[in-house]
C-alpha cells in the first residue's frame, strides 16, 4: 500500500506557522506620502491597514493578523480604494457562537478565515453617502473573497450591510480607504457550508466520550446500555468487558468484522488521516502515517482482518519535543507510534472508568511486549510516566 493510496500530498500536511505580523507590518506599511503603493508594493503609515491596526476594531485586527491576510490587503490597497466593514468587537467576543470560533481558529481552518474576514473588505472606496436610495432597493458589491454583499438603505434612514447594520459611518477615513463600523460579523455561505460539513465530519468519524459497549454477564453479548448514575462503579469488570483473544496476539481484541474482510482497512486508515488534517493541530501525526507507508499497511491489515484499535494520538506540540536522537534510529518512528495503538476498542469514558475502579490499568500495545500505563490525574486519564 503506497502513499499514493491516501491521495494526500505533503502541501496538504505541513503545519501552519503564525508569527508576529505586527513587527512585519511596520516594514512593510512604511514612508510614502501619497498614500498609494509604491514601485515595491510597501504603503505609507497614514494607510487605511495601519489605521485599522490602530483602532478600535481590536479583536478584528487581530484576526487579520492571524489569517496571513496582511500582504493581500497590502496589493488590495495597491491597486485601488478599498472598504473595510469591521465588526465592533463585541459582536466577536460575546455575541459569537464558541464551536464557530474554535473552527475558524482551527490552523486546518485557516482557508475559511481568509473567505470570512476577506468578506468584509470590497475593493472600492464607497462613503456612508454613497449607499443608494431607500427607492431603487440594495446594490450588490463584489467583495475580496469573489463573494458579493448588498447595501441597503431603509426610509428611516437605517443603512445595513447584508444583515448588519452600519452603527459608525466612516469611523475611519483614510486616502487609500474607508472603515464602517457595523453591528455584527458577515458570515458567506461558503464559510457556514465549511463548518457544517467538518461538524458533520467530527460527529461521524471522531470518538466521542461515551460508555465501552455493555456486556450481558450470561451470554457476554453486546446488550442495549441502562442508564448508569453519575458516579457509579462499572456494571462489569474491565476484564468481563474486554473481547477476548491470546495474551501474546498482536491485536488481542477482535472487532465484529470477523476475518473476511468486512472492512476495507485502506479506506478506513485514509479517513483517519483525513480526520486528523481536517481537525487540525495532528499534521505530524498524519504526516507520519502518509510517509511510513509500512505502518499504515498493518494498520489498515488489522481493520480489514476485524480488529478494532484506538490510537492515543500525540498532537504537533508533542511531537515536536522529540529529539533528533530518538528518531535517528532505524525504525523507531514506527515504534514510538506502535506504544500510541492499543489493539482494543476504548473510549475516554471506558478508560475512565477502568482507572477510577483499578487505579492503574496497562493496556496492550502493538510494540510488543510494551504495555502503556493509565491512572487518573485530575478527573481525566493520564498515560504514561
Amino acid at each position: 500500500m503506497g502513499s499514493s493510496i491516501y491521495g494526500v500530498s505533503s502541501s496538504h500536511i505541513s503545519l501552519f506557522l503564525f508569527f508576529s505580523f505586527l513587527s512585519l507590518s511596520t516594514a512593510a506599511l512604511s514612508q510614502n506620502p501619497s498614500g498609494k503603493s509604491s514601485p515595491s508594493g510597501q504603503i505609507n503609515s497614514n494607510s487605511v491597514l495601519v489605521a485599522l491596526l490602530d483602532s478600535h476594531y481590536t479583536e478584528l485586527a487581530e484576526l487579520v493578523e492571524k489569517a496571513l491576510l496582511l500582504q493581500t490587503l497590502e496589493e488590495a490597497v495597491g491597486k485601488h480604494n478599498i472598504t473595510i466593514f469591521a465588526p465592533r468587537n463585541e459582536a466577536l467576543e460575546r455575541q459569537l457562537d464558541p464551536e464557530f470560533k474554535r473552527f475558524l481558529l482551527e490552523p486546518g481552518n485557516l482557508k475559511s478565515l481568509q473567505t470570512l474576514l476577506m468578506f468584509h473588505i470590497i475593493p472600492k472606496r464607497v462613503g456612508s453617502h454613497q449607499w443608494p436610495d431607500p427607492k431603487t432597493g440594495p446594490v450588490k458589491h463584489n467583495t475580496l473573497c469573489n463573494d458579493h454583499i448588498r447595501l441597503t438603505s431603509q426610509s428611516t434612514g437605517k443603512k445595513t450591510v447584508d444583515s448588519a447594520e452600519l452603527v459608525r459611518p466612516d469611523d475611519v477615513i483614510r486616502p487609500d480607504g474607508v472603515i464602517h463600523g457595523i453591528q455584527q460579523l458577515l458570515i458567506p455561505r461558503s464559510v457556514i457550508e465549511d463548518f457544517n460539513r467538518r461538524r458533520n465530519l467530527r460527529s461521524i468519524t471522531a470518538v466521542l466520550p461515551e460508555g465501552a459497549p455493555e456486556v450481558d454477564p450470561r451470554t457476554h453479548r453486546l446488550k442495549k446500555p441502562a442508564p448508569v448514575p453519575v458516579g457509579a462503579p462499572p456494571v462489569l469488570p474491565i476484564y468481563e468487558a474486554m473481547a477476548p483473544g491470546p495474551s501474546l496476539a498482536p491485536a488481542p481484541a477482535p472487532g465484529p468484522g470477523g476475518p473476511r474482510h468486512h472492512f476495507d482497512g485502506e479506506s478506513q486508515v485514509k479517513d483517519f488521516i483525513q480526520t486528523l488534517l481536517h481537525y487540525g493541530g495532528y499534521n505530524e501525526m498524519a504526516d507520519i502515517l502518509v510517509n511510513l507507508t509500512s505502518l499504515a499497511t498493518e494498520m489498515g491489515r488489522l481493520v480489514s482482518e476485524g480488529y478494532v484499535i484506538t490510537v492515543l494520538a500525540p498532537n504537533d506540540e508533542a511531537m515536536a519535543k522529540l529529539t533528533t536522537d530518538q528518531l535517528s534510529e532505524p525504525g523507531a518512528p514506527e515504534q514510538i507510534i506502535y506504544y500510541h495503538i492499543i489493539p482494543e476498542y476504548q473510549t475516554e469514558e471506558s478508560m475512565y472508568n477502568a482507572v477510577r475502579r483499578f487505579g492503574k490499568v496497562k493496556y496492550d500495545t502493538l510494540r510488543l511486549p510494551h504495555k502503556v500505563v493509565a491512572q487518573e490525574a485530575d478527573g481525566s486519564v493520564k498515560f504514561g510516566h
